[in-house]
């Protein structure tokens, strides 16, 4: 004799209850901001056109940017920082800005140490 667990209420008999079909809920598809389609649509656009590639070989020195192609690289920059600020569901860190007087202090003292100072007239007077 074959014996059942609690099933789904279907015929077949050898599904048990822990192993049956569960249904769920269908999750409710997140609502899409056009702003971020728009940004998506931008940036891929500037990428087609080689602005990425030309911002790569002019680091290493191997092109020379034109006014057009800045133009076209600060909107790329620019639609990948809004992009990430409004639509990543990655939130940056809070960056925080720390003043040291060290370095400006060490830079300083550098320029200063490269010149040796001049010697006074009354420095020099009184070794002869």
């Amino acid at each position: 004799m074959l014996a059942g667990c609690a099933g789904d209420g279907s015929d077949n008999v050898f599904t048990t209850g822990a192993l049956g079909t569960q249904q769920t809920a269908a999750a409710p598809e997140p609502k899409v901001d056009p702003l971020c389609v728009t940004l998506v649509s931008r940036i891929e656009g500037l990428r087609k056109e080689g602005v990425a590639d030309k911002i790569e070989k002019a680091s290493i020195k191997k092109y020379k940017m034109t006014l057009a192609d800045l133009t076209k690289a600060d909107q790329l920059t620019k639609a990948n920082a809004e992009f990430q600020l409004r639509c990543s569901t990655i939130m940056p860190r809070p960056t925080t800005a720390q003043v040291s007087s060290t370095p400006a202090a060490t830079a300083t003292t550098a320029a200063t140490t490269k010149r040796p100072p001049k010697p006074s007239a009354d420095v020099a007077a009184s070794t002869n």
